[in-house]
């Protein structure tokens, strides 16, 4: 297949052209090509390269940046859906699109499912809700992937963040009232694989296997790095005064996936072992 990716040079994107490069015709576009709040643009670049799929890896994340920066967050997570879901309609270019676990507000106390109400309670949240109705409006050839606790080699990230802090501080703090799944960009980019390749379309909940809050995650990323010298203690989320809430319970439901494709995510943990074997 001809397949167009978009953001191609960020942390899920640069991991998704490498999956797809070995079986694929792959063409990597990012902001230095086109800017996705255009439509002109869209349009341009979607037609120079007239693929059979579009993958949009493009994402405005800075989630407390989105607080006060509304306007640049919808342009890139809503109307940049909107601008891509429109240039494709006309030639029937299938849509892979990424959303998040913040369009749920994480009151649930089970794993969200794919056809859950979303009531998302930050900037964030909204925008990339927006950008899934915009990309069911216009378009009738769509994958949707929601995903959470995304972690890689080429963007900033919490296993990195931790890893750091570690070498330069005797004491962390991490909040453990907000539970999810921490997933490796590289198995996310291995499962779109499969899904483009099987010809699904819909959305889809995927991430890796179990659950962790975020101190538990800290604990296991520590081990795994060999790192021992250092106190790291638990917290509340509201201690933080972060700008944008986050959703406390945020794990999803892969089953969907699992009964279409016959395949399971790896465990996070060892998910995690690899990722941290991979940059040490």
């Amino acid at each position: 297949m001809k397949i167009l990716v978009l953001g191609y040079t960020g942390m899920l994107g640069s991991d998704i052209v490498n999956m797809l490069i070995l079986s694929h015709e792959v063409t990597g576009k990012n902001s230095k090509n086109f800017d996705i709040s255009s439509l002109d643009d869209c349009r341009r670049i979607i037609g120079e390269t007239n693929p059979d799929v579009v993958i949009n890896a493009t994402a405005y994340t800075n989630v407390d940046a989105c607080e006060s920066d509304r306007e640049r967050c919808f342009s890139v997570n809503a109307e940049g859906v909107k601008n891509v879901a429109m240039s494709c309609r006309d030639a029937g270019i299938k849509i892979v699109q990424f959303s998040t676990d913040y369009v749920f507000d994480g009151k649930k106390k089970t794993p969200y499912v794919e056809d859950d109400s979303c009531n998302p309670v930050s900037a964030y949240g909204q925008s990339k809700l927006q950008g899934e109705l915009y990309l069911k409006e216009f378009s009738n050839n769509y994958m949707l992937i929601r995903t959470a606790w995304l972690y890689g080699k080429n963007g900033k990230n919490f296993v990195n963040t931790i890893i750091e802090k570690a070498k330069n501080e005797k004491m962390l703090q991490v909040v453990d009232d907000q539970t999810g799944s921490p997933t490796y960009t590289v198995d996310l980019a291995s499962a779109v694989k499969l899904l483009i390749e099987g010809n699904y379309t819909g959305t889809f909940h995927l991430t890796n296997r179990g659950t962790c809050n975020w101190y538990e995650f800290a604990l296991r990323i520590l081990e795994y790095a060999n790192i021992t010298d250092i106190d790291i203690k638990p917290i509340k989320s509201d201690q933080l005064q972060r700008r944008a809430p986050r959703p406390h319970y945020s794990v999803f439901s892969c089953r969907k996936f699992t009964e279409v494709t016959k395949r399971t995510m790896r465990f996070w943990q060892i998910a995690l072992k690899d990722y941290v074997n991979r940059i040490n």
